[in-house]
Formats: C-alpha cells, structure tokens, sequence
C-alpha cells in the first residue's frame, strides 16, 4: 500500500497502515504545501495546535529534495509544545526518552527526519509491519493508493472511536490527530485502536 512519509502521521494514515501487510512510502513525488509532510496536528490546551517545520524553498522540488531549515529553533519549539500539551497524559512520560533525540539530531532532509518519525511509532507500538520506498513515481499505480491522507486541507471528518484526550473537559473530543496524541494516550493498547477503526474513501 503506498503511502506519503509526513511528520508524526496524523491517525488516519495508522488506521490504514494497519489493515495492511505491506508498506511503501512514496519517495519520489514533488513537494505540495498544505500537506501534512512538514506538519502535525497535537491537541494543545487552547485545542488544536499545529506544529509546522520550517523548510528552505527553491522552487518546484520533488520532496526528497527538501531540506529543513534548521537555523531556526524548531526542534526545541516542538519538543517544548509536546511536553507541554501531554506531560500530564499516561504515557509521555514513558515515550520522552526515546522521542528527545529526534529534536536533538538536526536531521538536513525533511524526507529523512520523517521517516525517523515513522520508525518511531512502528517501535513504539512494537509493530513488525516493514516499509520499502518507491523507485519511480506513478499517477496512477496498481497497488492500493493512500497518498491522499498527507492532504491537510478540506480533510474528511473521519468518525473514529474516542479516547480520553487531556483537554478533553475544555474541548471535547478531537478526531485525527497526529498519532502522538493517540501514543500518549493509550500507550501500546495504540494499535488495537488503529486496527478496530475504519477508514473509507
């Protein structure tokens, strides 16, 4: 199933990763703004928060291609907002050793520090589901096509089962999240969220 390397996925993309075997990301696409590749949606205490990385902008450039702009202090302002909105939450605490080294590395490319983020998760949840990438791009490819979920704007409302979220009592309930949200809720019990969920084109 070919899917988008983005940061720190929103749920949407778990839900689909896990009712599959097989994974590819798409490596050889170009760079479109208002996707979810250089931003993640967490729940802050004034709601939704969207943390954006900065990139460098040259133009029309495949993704691979598109180096974060590290001059700036991104990975402190992300890490910082993270601690912030889920130091209370079960399970950050549990992750946060693991996760602070990923805003330490100053990875050049954005595909790259992705893909870090990705494996993350996939240890995180102790899942064994492997990844290949793409060697030449498709418009149309063969296999099972998810690559619409990394697109940010006018997104679906996806009726996914709650969980307790830590802003819950100020806000409600917010669907679809980046991923994290739902890891430092619900722990390694993630995945049996992900794979009761269903998710419909």
């Amino acid at each position: 199933m070919l899917f988008l390397p983005t940061y720190f996925a929103p749920i949407s993309q778990y839900v689909a990763i896990f009712k599959n075997e097989k994974l590819i990301f798409e490596v050889e696409d170009n760079f479109q703004k208002q996707t979810y590749r250089n931003r993640c949606n967490i729940y802050g205490a004034n709601g939704k928060l969207t943390l954006n990385i900065p990139i460098i902008h040259k133009g029309k450039q495949q993704t691979k291609d598109i180096r974060i702009d590290n001059s700036e202090q991104w990975q402190r302002n992300h890490f910082r907002s993270l601690a912030a909105a889920y130091n209370s939450s079960p399970f950050f605490e549990f992750y946060e050793d693991d996760l602070r080294p990923l805003y330490k590395q100053g990875h050049p490319f954005l595909l790259d520090f992705n893909i870090k983020c990705h494996e993350f998760i996939m240890t995180a949840l102790q899942s064994k589901i492997t990844y290949s990438k793409t060697e030449y791009y498709e418009v149309h490819p063969k296999i099972k096509d998810y690559r619409n979920l990394a697109i940010a704007k006018k997104e679906p409302n996806y009726a996914f089962d709650s969980y307790f979220q830590v802003f819950n009592d100020k806000h409600g309930f917010i669907s679809n999240l980046s991923i994290l949200d739902l890891l430092f809720m619900e722990g390694t019990s993630s995945e049996i969220y992900l794979k009761k969920n269903l998710i419909k084109f």
